[in-house]
């Protein structure tokens, strides 16, 4: 590694920081991610008469380059709404006659699925026996989250995004019929699209996600973008924050100041590798494989900074230290007073970049070429001061060469290794039951005065 990497600093400040001095303060959480060259932003074109312009040759797209037609980009801006509590959602147009329905978006998944009967805690579902367009596949499906699981019936029907796209597209879906803890009370999303690799995919990845299906029929670039503007706001507000999906694409309006990319070390979650984790300027120490360990990912589904337990220990310690607060505004406290609370939990399993941190970035997805973007969020401020802020490079000398612990085998290799080692231990019975029979046919042979095979006589030889 060389001694300076051009890098990713994402300030992990919370909305709201108490300090003594008035005057705004550099973030105190910093996350170096190592990066890729950002590569620069021209102008955009005027749109004009004829063809629209073909998608750039490096997997990305300017929001007033539309794919084929097929896409409006700057119909997608504004398109979700929500919270980094509850999550932020899509509106979407399902089957024939087209049922509305508002879907959260995830990036830590990978099925796309709706709320297929009735539920306490929705206010609509998709009904199958309505839609004249809709198939069903024959076999169901379930799917467990960190809170929550689903079961529901797979089948496909039509699509439509109205903020976004001219036609309506086929794509697989799951109807929920049973559930536990995933539809929660104050929801305002009645489905899921998880827009994770289809590795993740159930029942397996042979099912297509709705978002493969989305590139190969609308000729789109294989990236999207996300921005969600709830820095500041409430984690369990009103729910109706603004925010934008671009779906095959970026838009120039969305970001300040040039994008720096991460790679994604493996295509099932978003899958990055962390570096380094700062407080108040200064490094938590430990080594960099405790940040990544199991994974670290960037999942808009999950609400806080999840960390694994040694460093989420770090962290508090080091917060302790000083008077920083990494903390989020609460609704519902009464009276007079202002309840908070730490925007930052622990996990055993993951380094989670949720939506808390999303809220301070515009988020680029470019699965084109292996890799996740970072750049200043325009809507990330409060008082008119940004909550995040990107800078680099950094030097890594004091940083080991490989942050990432060896990934558990996947499924096909397991199958494989699984095979080989049952052919060998049917070899080695074969040998044992063959080495077994022989002894039984040594004893037609003609003795051998010299062969000892009296277990006495055996015995008695061993004592002389």
């Amino acid at each position: 590694m060389g001694a300076l990497a051009r890098a990713l600093l994402l300030p992990l400040l919370a909305q709201w920081l108490l300090r003594a001095a008035p005057a705004p303060a550099p973030a105190p959480f910093t996350l170096p991610l190592r990066v890729a060259s950002a590569s620069s932003r021209g102008a955009a074109p005027t749109p004009g008469p004829g063809p629209p312009a073909e998608p750039r040759a490096d997997g990305l797209a300017l929001a007033l380059e539309p794919a084929g037609g097929a896409a409006n980009f700057l119909a997608m801006v504004d398109n979700l709404q929500g919270d980094s509590g509850r999550g932020y959602y899509l509106e979407m147009l399902i089957g024939t006659p087209p049922q509305k329905l508002q879907i959260l978006v995830d990036t830590g998944s990978s099925n796309f699925a709706v709320a297929g009967a009735p539920h306490p805690y929705v206010d609509s579902y998709f009904d199958t026996e309505r839609s004249s367009t809709y198939r069903p596949k024959g076999f169901d499906v379930t799917v467990k989250y960190t809170q929550g699981s689903w079961t529901g019936f797979v089948g496909e029907d039509v699509v439509t995004i109205p903020k976004g796209f001219n036609s309506s597209f086929l794509v697989n879906i799951a109807t929920i019929f049973e559930s536990e803890n995933f539809f929660l009370p104050g929801i305002k999303w009645n489905g899921i699209l998880g827009l994770a690799y289809a590795t993740l995919a159930k029942p397996s990845s042979s099912l297509e996600t709705f978002f493969d299906s989305l590139v190969a029929q609308a000729k789109i670039p294989n990236v999207f973008s996300m921005q969600m503007c709830g820095a500041g706001l409430p984690v369990a507000g009103s729910g109706t924050n603004g925010g934008s999906l671009v779906l095959g694409g970026i838009e120039p309006t969305l970001y300040k100041g040039d994008i720096w990319y991460t790679p994604i070390k493996e295509e099932w979650y978003y899958q990055i590798e962390i570096l380094k984790l700062e407080i108040g300027g200064q490094s938590l120490n430990l080594d960099c494989r405790e940040y990544n360990a199991d994974k670290a990912i960037v999942d808009s589904g999950t609400t806080l900074l999840r960390l694994p337990q040694k460093v989420f220990d770090a962290v508090v310690e080091a917060v302790a230290r000083t008077s920083l607060l990494y903390i989020q505004p609460m609704m519902g406290a009464g009276l007079n007073y202002e309840c908070y609370r730490f925007g930052i939990s622990p996990s055993t399993n993951a380094l989670v970049i949720g939506a808390t941190v999303m809220e301070g970035f515009y988020v680029v997805f470019d699965r084109a070429r292996k890799r996740v973007g970072f750049a200043a969020s325009p809507c990330a401020e409060i008082a008119g001061a940004p909550v995040a802020e990107i800078s680099g490079p950094f030097s890594t000398e004091d940083i080991a060469s490989n942050c990432v612990p060896a990934l558990p085998l996947n499924e096909p290799i397991l199958w494989i290794v699984s095979y080989t080692l049952m052919s060998v231990c049917g070899i080695i019975l074969l040998i044992l039951i063959i080495l077994l029979l022989l002894p039984f046919r040594c004893r037609h042979l003609p003795p051998d005065p010299e062969v000892v095979n009296d277990e006495s006589s055996l015995v008695r030889h061993r004592w002389k």
